[in-house]
């Protein structure tokens, strides 16, 4: 019997053994789909049972669209895994649910990295406010502004695209969620947008994103001086204790000014609710509600609400009895707005334009089998007057503090405007 040459036979037993691990390949590839296709169902069953908001839900599929569903059941790998869990995320419009976890194709977290804030008017979308010191305010775009294309695409035409590659037909606040994402780019890359201003005129600008041009540096706690009246300006760091000791050194130094002005119209990454208790622990003597929450897990299935408010009390340091002006708007984020609230519920006047209107507290959760986690709000905030925190609407005008009174509270010297 011939006998085949080595070469010949060395390849044939390659090529065995490559078509008998071929089996044992297809099988770990199949446990691997399995595995990611039940950490992504885990996740559709997730947000509507914890999902704070379940009436922003389309409830008819479980918030899950036919699209989504499809994308779920064709998992096969873990970034597959995290592709679909972005795309949850998107589909609830609330830019206080989002992963860890991103792309250089994801869309840029607002308000965060965001630099203007567009809304649906009458059919237009609308630039509504611009983050002073970004690339918008530098290439002139301005409040009152419309946005007119995204990438050479009408702007309504990209909204549209946006909802349908994620298989929902949107409504006005869906539209306008959609728009500032398109309007403030993806992680990686520039923005290529057509603004209309108030004459009329178009004007296509490139612009970077808040990842590629960050906004400038700003301390923890500045302070100025206009009209003899202490500006204190909080940075984006409601999040960093230290902002407390610096927040009271500022304090000593204007705790004798008859009024104040604190300005938390830079603080859209929230922080934590020790910080702001920190800061209006200086503006009362007795412990005093400053905002409410309820937990929406422990209401149902029984309507039992589980519902508390959370007190601000004194820091043993003097109480300022001077008069309090706070300014916030579109970057005043979480628990910046916790805080507006507060201040408010505390007498002091709240001024400027509404706030980020961020929804409720979130909570992380991971995702089995991978390190991706989704933060979702998990508890409606309100003011202790049972407003909702993301409907609060802040004043126009200051009234009470003399001087701050008798400033313009939109543009005028202290700089109300963004």
């Amino acid at each position: 019997m011939a006998v085949a040459p080595l070469f010949l036979r060395t390849f044939m037993l390659a090529a065995m053994v490559h078509a008998a691990a071929l089996p044992a390949r297809a099988e770990q590839a199949g446990a691997s789909a399995v595995k990611w296709q039940s950490a992504a169902t885990e996740l559709k069953k997730l947000v509507p049972e914890i999902y704070a908001y379940p009436e922003r839900l389309d409830n008819t599929v479980g918030h899950e669209s036919d699209l989504l569903r499809a994308e779920r059941l064709a998992i096969e790998t873990e970034r597959d895994l995290f592709l679909y869990a972005e795309k949850v995320a998107l589909a609830l419009a609330d830019h206080h649910a989002s992963l860890n976890r991103s792309s250089k194709q994801s869309f840029a977290l607002v308000p965060t990295y965001a630099d203007m804030w567009v809304e649906v008017q009458d059919g237009a979308y609308v630039i509504s406010s611009v983050r002073r010191g970004s690339p918008a305010a530098g290439a002139g775009i301005a409040a009152g502004n419309m946005l007119v294309a995204v990438n050479g695409t009408p702007a309504a035409e990209a909204v549209a695209a946006f909802w349908d590659a994620l298989g929902y037909e949107p409504d006005d606040e869906r539209r306008g969620y959609a728009a500032r994402l398109l309007a403030n780019g993806r992680q990686g890359g520039d923005r290529k947008l057509t603004v209309r201003d108030a004459a009329g005129a178009e004007t296509a600008l490139t612009l970077p994103t808040l990842y590629d041009a960050p906004m400038p540096e700003r301390s923890a706690v500045t302070v100025e001086e206009r009209g003899g009246v202490p500006i204190i300006r909080i940075g984006n760091s409601l999040g960093d204790i230290d902002t407390v000791t610096a927040f009271d050194a500022a304090m000593a130094a204007a705790s004798v000014a008859p009024e104040i002005v604190i300005d938390l119209r830079e603080t859209p990454s929230g922080g934590n609710t020790s910080v702001a208790r920190g800061i209006m622990g200086w503006f009362v003597d007795t412990p005093t509600p400053y905002q409410e929450h309820r937990l929406r897990a422990d209401a149902e299935p029984m309507g039992i609400t589980r519902s508390w408010r959370e007190l601000v009390s004194p820091r043993g340091t003097a109480r300022y009895a001077g008069c309090v002006t706070v300014l916030v708007g579109r970057w005043t984020g979480s628990m910046g707005e916790g805080m507006g609230l507060g201040f408010d519920a505390m007498g002091a006047d709240v001024v400027g334009t509404l706030m980020a209107g961020l929804l409720g507290a979130i909570e992380q959760f991971t995702l089995p089998e991978s390190g991706i986690r989704i933060s979702l709000p998990i508890e409606r905030m309100y003011h202790v007057d049972g407003t909702p925190r993301e409907d609060f609407v802040p004043a126009e005008t200051a009234t009470t503090c003399p001087v701050a009174s008798t400033w313009e509270s939109v543009g005028g010297e202290p700089g109300f405007r963004r």
